[in-house]
């Protein structure tokens, strides 16, 4: 067995497995290795059946069978099999459903461990279809139960049964890539005891020891790659701006500008700018992060406004049609006040204008396009594109980003995100990108009053949206998921399996399209209500929004999909359901999009919650308003798994994709891993010694793989 043995090579796997195991992803062995367990149930955590306080509740009992179980038909196509055990403290009923062949497996006098849910019926404790094992005196029963994420075709004990083949095998092929010296000086566990134990821990602290080694390399791998892409674009020449007096654009604003956006205006300049009389420069690559409302647009407009005096053409690159209109009509006016021609390109721009937009850019005769993803589309052409800008960079790979950046010839880049991340988490999320922070507000912006609430205030809570309406307000009204989802079928505990902790109880998700349609059904019959979710069409997304911007809509009912982008300074009720789902950093985002107009606005936090943490996290969102202050409390409460997660779409491409890391929640680790790539970067800055070689591999792999091309 190798790494890269394909999967019908494993024992009993035929054709129709490996169709299932190809439709889920799994080509080899290496895949298999990668696909780790979502959760792991705990059956170390013995109960007896007298403890009432269990009951409902997933635990393991050692039960000894009481009869010979009997079988009966109760209809057509359903079977019941039932047999009667016992412990010390009581007896239990236990059934299962169709499947008859298990009286071959529990005769009575014989002992299982029993992993299941009891529940009282009457006087009469009863088990369904609970997960079994025989205790045997030549046999260890495993404490931890690895439960992976599923697909069609597959269950856990047959995918269990393949893992256990590979891992049995692993100390025969599996080679660790890691220097004996990294991997020492961070005090860890080898790669074949760490994927013997993230698959089958034998203990609590051996899955400690293995996520945090794969974790650790995740990051490390991540960080080598960061500064090979880094280096590869400081490799490269743009084209040099000369005339750098933004002197016209300043005196054209109504206001005058924070400290903060001068700062990044300066950055954009330093970056740009001819260095020594040169022609051409390093490219900038640039991320201007700021809270909701900072003032990012006006960094854009300022490289835009440089970029097209000296002669050279920008484009500001949107995700959505509504954006870019948004932008358009913003930053149109402005340019064209300043003699600069500005134009618009989207997917829904008539062929006979998009033709004629085209024409002017290739002639050079437009000098600034504002555009969604039509922008990087093979018939767009430029004369002499200097500048690329994408906002709310998060909606973006890098492959897009650099799509859009190689019309120009190694164009500089500068990207825009309103997800505000600690000072200190800077470098690992953006470190192939220079970064200028906007921490400062422009004055006279209303604070958007924050309260927490829970169900108990649902009236009242209606009565509230009622009144904003009545008074031409709208509403937005945010869910956690899409549609309601079935309850679990693999059983899983609330084990944590990347804390080794027992998760908080969660109150029932409210779900977008459900709740949109009791709103609409139950309390608001005629108020316009729409709901949006990612799972929409972009087309579709864009109508709801362009309906709700213009006013047609009181109430939008919507998941995540409206954390980022439009302004509608008429919305000033923001209420998110399930408020303990989400991160403080999502819950700030969130609250962004009310409070852009006069009127007061107000967010509304309702969380069933009784748990210490979510109540910690909605106390700090009702006090605190600074973007910054509150990502750093969320870092503090929860580790970066969240930052990472929320730039995996930046990550998808052009780095590398993070998996096991995201959830990490120890900074120590995190500084740990960058620290020793730093450190070995400073010793061998190409990886090209003895000892680095199989590292070397990885990341040149990882690059050419996940970056196509990193132009």
């Amino acid at each position: 067995m190798e790494l890269y043995t394909p999967v019908k090579k494993l024992y009993g796997v035929g054709e129709k497995l490996e169709r299932t195991l190809h439709s889920g992803g799994l080509f080899t062995v290496d895949d298999m290795l990668h696909h780790l367990p979502r959760a792991y149930q705990n059956r170390a955590d013995f109960r007896p059946l007298s403890d009432e306080g269990s009951y409902g509740e997933y635990h393991s009992y050692i039960l000894t069978i009481a009869n010979e179980p009997r079988a009966a038909m109760i209809r057509r196509g359903m079977n019941l099999l039932k047999f009667r055990a016992f412990d010390e403290s009581g007896t239990v009923n236990i059934t299962y459903f169709n499947q008859n062949y298990l009286k071959e497996v529990f005769h009575q006098g014989a002992t299982f461990r029993f992993w299941g849910k009891v529940t009282k019926e009457k006087r009469t404790l009863c088990m369904n279809s609970p997960a079994y094992e025989p205790i045997l005196p030549t046999k260890e029963l495993d404490a931890l139960i690895p439960v992976y994420p599923m697909f069609s075709g597959m269950n856990q004990k047959l995918f269990a049964k393949l893992q256990k083949e590979i891992i049995s095998s692993l100390p025969e092929f599996l080679v660790d890539y890691l220097p004996d010296k990294v991997r020492e000086e961070n005090k860890l566990c080898t790669l074949t005891y760490a994927y013997e134990n993230i698959h089958f821990p034998k203990s609590e602290e051996a899955l400690d020891r293995a996520i945090k080694r794969l974790t650790f390399d995740e990051l490390y791998l991540f960080a080598l790659s960061l500064s090979k892409i880094k280096k590869v674009q400081r490799e490269r020449l743009a084209p040099a701006i000369s005339n750098n007096d933004i002197g016209e654009l300043l005196n054209s604003l109504p206001y005058t500008p924070t400290g903060a956006q001068m700062r990044a205006i300066n950055d954009v300049i330093s970056d740009m700018c001819a260095k020594h009389g040169e022609e051409a420069t390093i490219p900038m690559n640039r991320i201007v992060v700021g809270d909701v409302g900072s003032g990012k647009t006006l960094c854009a407009a300022a490289a835009a406004y440089l970029t097209c005096k000296n002669g050279y053409q920008c484009a500001l690159m949107t995700p959505t049609e509504i954006l870019a209109n948004q932008h358009y009509e913003t930053l149109k006016p402005m340019f064209d006040n300043l003699g600069i021609s500005c134009e618009l390109l989207t997917g829904s721009t008539p062929a006979k204008e998009k033709k004629a937009i085209l024409g002017r850019l290739i002639s050079g005769e437009c000098s600034f396009i504002i555009g969604t993803h039509a922008l990087i589309q093979d018939s767009v052409k430029f004369d002499k594109l200097a500048l690329a800008i994408t906002d709310e960079q998060h909606r973006f790979g890098a492959n897009q980003r650099s799509s859009l950046s190689s019309k120009g010839y190694f164009a500089h880049t500068m990207v825009m995100s309103a997800t505000p991340i600690p000072r200190t988490l800077s470098f690992m999320l953006y470190g192939d990108l220079d970064i200028s922070l906007i921490d400062e507000m422009p004055p006279g912006r209303k604070k958007v009053l924050t309260y927490a609430v829970d169900e108990s205030y649902r009236l009242r809570l209606n009565e509230f949206i009622r009144k904003q309406v009545s008074e031409g307000r709208q509403v937005y009204i945010v869910c956690p998921s899409v549609e309601e989802k079935k309850e679990d079928i693999d059983n899983v505990s609330d084990f944590d399996p990347f804390t080794t902790l027992y998760s908080e109880a969660q109150p029932p998700l409210k779900s977008a399209v459900d709740f949109a349609s009791e709103l609409s059904e139950k309390y608001f019959p005629d108020l316009n209500i729409a709901f949006i979710h990612g799972k929409l069409k972009g087309k579709e997304k864009d109508k709801i929004m362009s309906e709700f911007s213009l006013g047609n809509i009181d109430i939008l009912v919507s998941t995540t999909v409206i954390e980022v982008g439009v302004n509608v300074p008429n919305a000033t009720l923001m209420i998110v359901e399930n408020a303990e789902r989400f991160g403080l950093s999502q819950l700030h985002q969130l609250r962004g999009r009310v409070g852009r107009g006069s009127a007061q606005s107000y967010c509304i936090l309702v969380s069933d919650s009784k748990g210490e943490s979510a109540k910690e996290r909605l106390n700090i969102m009702k006090t605190i308003y600074d973007g910054y202050t509150i990502a750093e409390r969320d870092l503090q409460m929860r580790g970066p798994g969240d930052f990472f997660s929320s730039t995996e779409s930046v990550r998808q491409s052009g780095q590398m994709n993070l998996g096991i890391s995201k959830s990490c929640t120890d900074m120590v680790l995190v500084h740990s891993a960058f620290e020793s790539a730093k450190n070995t970067l400073s010793f061998d800055p190409t990886l090209s010694s003895v000892e680095n070689a199989k590292i070397r591999d990885m990341v040149e792999k990882m690059c050419d793989e996940k970056a196509g091309t990193i132009n």
